[in-house]
């Protein structure tokens, strides 16, 4: 996941070019920023989130990392209280079932629409991530870098959708379930090769096998929390 996204850019008025907006800009980047370490727990469950110290570490201004702290809690990845301040929101490993649920209608459908609306340069994307995911056997990756990988992998695939709300609805649920896996993750004793279940899929995505694609993706989301249920 990069630091720095493409600028947000909004209508200045009929027949004027559209600007960028700093501000926006800036308070997207800042939320990509600290999804990141909320999602892989960089940023403790629980833990009280000072918007200043958080802005400083981060190298934005206040105004930006308060209106990502606004997105984020639409996200369910912190929490606000009155007088008590922002806090990251807990980990609650008894929603893996409700979450797992709403995956197991939406990803294979995704997957399917996919298959069927990539673009070709998405094709040629998926066809490069699936090669990268097949050598990760013998690249020792440290578990950071692979479950960070194993989102890239999720948000490729949303992205070939073509569909902007079905993605966004998506990478919220995939957030939530990667911070359930980031708590257990040193108890799994073979990551790689759960991440290396995507080679096959990305290929079914790149060939246009809908129905193959599908079907992988229900059994991977299967695998996921059959895994997480195992160690808990």
């Amino acid at each position: 996941m990069t630091d720095v996204q493409t600028p947000v850019r909004t209508a200045s008025g009929p027949g004027i070019s559209p600007a960028i907006n700093p501000v926006t800009s800036l308070a997207y980047a800042a939320y990509e920023r600290i999804r990141d370490r909320l999602i892989m727990l960089d940023i403790r469950p629980g833990e009280p989130i000072n918007d200043g110290r958080l802005a400083e570490s981060l190298g934005f201004g206040r105004t930006p990392v308060r209106e990502a702290l606004k997105r984020l809690e639409t996200d369910h990845l912190v929490v606000s209280y009155p007088r008590r301040g922002t806090f990251a929101t807990a980990v609650d490993v008894t929603e893996l079932g409700a979450i797992s649920d709403l995956r197991q209608q939406l990803e294979p459908f995704a997957a399917n629409r996919a298959a069927s609306a990539a673009t070709e340069p998405m094709r040629a994307e998926l066809r490069a991530m699936a090669e990268r995911v097949r050598r990760l056997d013998a690249t020792g990756e440290d578990r950071s870098t692979l479950m960070r990988l194993d989102m890239s992998v999720h948000r490729m695939i949303y992205q070939a959708t073509g569909n902007k709300h079905l993605e966004d609805v998506l990478i919220r649920y995939d957030n939530l379930a990667t911070r359930i896996w980031c708590l257990v993750v040193d108890k799994l004793p073979d990551l790689a090769s759960h991440i290396c279940e995507h080679a096959q899929l990305l290929d079914a995505i790149a060939d246009g096998d809908a129905e193959r694609a599908e079907r992988l993706t229900r059994e991977h989301i299967d695998s996921f929390a059959t895994e997480v249920r195992r160690v808990l």
